[in-house]
């Protein structure tokens, strides 16, 4: 005869001394999921997403033309511009970690936003307050040429400003799109079911936000003044702060259980405890806990897979534990499904690691092209020109172009083929919004190589503020690819993130997002740090300010060679990619044991919340 066991919390209300009964506790639980049901839904998504579209608005008419700016209004050389903003854009991008971590811990998603929020106006009043007060800003230099940057204090109000609005973001980034996302049923069955794509339509209220902010709030920045140029988003900001509390009695707020990197630990720990014990034969005699997994398996539980099996360990039931007349003691025994938690994690980390390349290969692109676009024929007409930094409208309309038609005709295509719900998986669709970055970077390498040649042409290459007669619209193809990559990478890749994170941690996955902006904004700033010094002061690929003399089409090729280095690694990547195994939430619950098949021993749960009982199946 051989013993394998398993263990199973059983609540028991009767013996438990709170006064009251099970049918008192069942129907709470009923009038409970019945008021969570009517919570949710479409209807909290105009506060939800109004707060998230003022939010996007603010963001992108904050730091979408920064870069002009620090060059054309504190005097900051280019590199050292682009430096700035690239830094602190990846501060911005490090504290969603610390936030969600917040969020799904303790204060949970709804407050890390609104505190987030309250931050990050500060931080926009702070910095229009410096663009307004002319104390607060060096002495204007339309020409360029030996200019009087802003000293240090000046340079100090505007980091406070920029720390400000990172920490800000820090509440905001990991939790907006996850707190949505907590108002529907995203289980499979539910999501394959609809005929929209959440994450799809999320993203497309976002570009119309950042369509606005890139021809409304750019234009008033370069022609109007940047204190109405900074205000506007500021007062947009605040407009989003009120219609997010104004619908908090309609949202469904999910409670923060503890720690997940608690829970993490306790696991590596419980393994390294275990590393000596014998596996079973069985998976399923691994040590199972349903009730004290319900509030971290909502959507369902996390099956047993077969990789990383050290950790399993953690799962084995010993003698010790079986005489442990207390509750169980988590710092030596886990259950599956938080050992599955742990293993999701470490599927994720290979595929969310690309991500930390692209971003470094992209993060200055933005800068550079501003500063080419400043150099050619901006004209729609003889009064009206395009300022630089709204050619990035293109990208965004492409965006949501591409997203409906991606909706409407892509989907139905391919599922016609591959019989996913969603057409392709999100790891195909990133795929493909890799290849596309690529082609994207040829372009630009492409584009500034005849730039250069129509400047030589017209003898203008020492004129870094003239106007090259080359139309502007040269770069709109990569500005377009751009867009066409965002529409499969960008969307899959936070998909995937949501997706294939455990549930509890959705918040701390969406900042994962965040660190790998971060990560490869600081790569991506030591990348441009180390071009700029050693390619000498003749021929430098990146000079500070004529851009004209400098090598930029190398510097794309550098890039163009990194992101086919990170396309082969991600290829390799997603090949041997599991997917998470899920069960979902089920009726009835048919799985459990026959009472004669099983021998039951009990251990007292000293918490109060019923009783520990173990369960042992004696197979013959």
């Amino acid at each position: 005869m051989k013993h394998e066991m398993e263990m199973e919390l059983e609540s028991n209300s009767s013996k438990v001394g709170n006064g009251k009964g099970k049918e008192e506790e069942e129907e709470e639980e009923k009038q409970e999921d019945s008021r969570r049901r009517k919570l949710g839904g479409i209807k909290t998504m105009p506060f939800i997403l109004s707060n998230e579209i003022c939010d996007k608005f603010a963001a992108a008419g904050f730091h979408v033309n920064m870069i002009t700016y620090l060059t054309q209004q504190l005097n900051l050389p280019l590199v050292k511009a682009s430096n700035t903003l690239t830094n602190f854009g990846g501060m911005g991008s490090f504290t969603p970690l610390i936030g969600a971590l917040i969020a799904d811990s303790y204060a949970g998603r709804y407050w890390t936003i609104i505190g987030g929020s309250l931050i990050y106006e500060l931080g926009m009043i702070s910095l229009t307050v410096s663009a307004v007060l002319p104390s607060l800003r060096p002495p204007p230099c339309p020409s360029q040429v030996n200019c009087k940057e802003a000293s240090n204090s000046q340079l100090w109000i505007l980091y406070m400003s920029l720390i400000l609005t990172s920490i800000g973001s820090g509440g905001i980034k990991p939790c907006v799109v996850t707190f949505a996302a907590d108002q529907f049923d995203m289980t499979k069955s539910a999501v394959g079911s609809r005929s929209w794509n959440f994450f799809n339509w999320y993203y497309f209220c976002m570009g119309m936000a950042t369509l606005t902010a890139l021809t409304v709030v750019v234009y008033i920045q370069d022609n109007v003044g940047w204190g109405w140029g900074l205000g506007i988003p500021t007062i947009g900001m605040a407009l989003s702060i009120v219609a997010f509390i104004f619908g908090s009695s309609l949202y469904n707020k999910l409670k923060p259980e503890g720690s997940p990197l608690v829970r993490l630990a306790q696991v590596v720990v419980a393994a390294a405890k275990k590393r000596k014990e014998v596996m079973p034969l069985d998976p399923g005699m691994l040590y199972q806990n349903k009730e004290l997994d319900a509030a971290i398996s909502v959507n369902g539980r996390l099956l047993h897979s077969d990789q990383f099996k050290w950790f399993d360990k953690a799962a084995i039931v010993t003698n010790e534990d079986a005489r442990d007349s207390k509750s169980p003691n988590l710092w030596r025994i886990a259950t599956v499904h938080r050992i599955e938690e742990l293993k999701c994690i470490f599927r994720m980390l290979p595929i969310w690691s690309v991500g930390i390349l692209l971003v470094t290969a992209s993060s200055h692109l933005h800068s550079f092209v501003v500063q080419q676009a400043r150099s050619m024929d901006r004209h729609l007409s003889h009064s009206f020109e395009i300022p630089p930094a709204s050619l990035s409208i293109f990208s965004i309309l492409t965006l949501l172009i591409g997203l409906v038609l991606y909706e409407r005709l892509f989907v139905p295509f391919a599922r016609r083929f591959t019989g996913n719900p969603s057409g392709i998986t999100c790891l195909q669709r990133m795929g493909v919004g890799f290849f596309i970055n690529i082609i994207a970077t040829i372009v630009s390498a492409l584009v500034e190589v005849k730039r250069k040649q129509v400047a030589a042409l017209h003898n203008l290459l020492d004129a870094p503020q003239a106007i090259i007669p080359i139309s502007v619209f040269w770069l709109l193809p990569q500005y377009i690819l751009h867009g066409i990559a965002d529409v499969f990478m960008s969307v899959g890749h936070m998909e995937f993130l949501y997706d294939q994170s455990p549930e509890t941690m959705r918040s701390t996955a969406a900042a994962l997002n965040s660190l790998e902006v971060s990560m490869g904004n600081y790569i991506g700033t030591l990348v441009v740090s180390l071009v700029h010094k050693y390619t000498g002061k003749k021929n430098n690929w990146l000079p500070d300010r004529n851009l004209n003399r400098g090598k930029l089409d190398y510097y794309y090729w550098l890039v163009t060679g990194i992101q086919v280095i990170n396309l082969v690694y991600y290829v390799i990547c997603a090949w041997f990619y599991t997917y998470k195994p899920l069960e979902e939430v089920k009726e009835e619950d048919d799985d459990v044991p026959a009472e004669d098949e099983i021998q039951h021993k009990r251990l007292n749960y000293a918490e109060g919340n019923g009783e520990v009982e173990l369960r042992r199946n004696v197979m013959v």
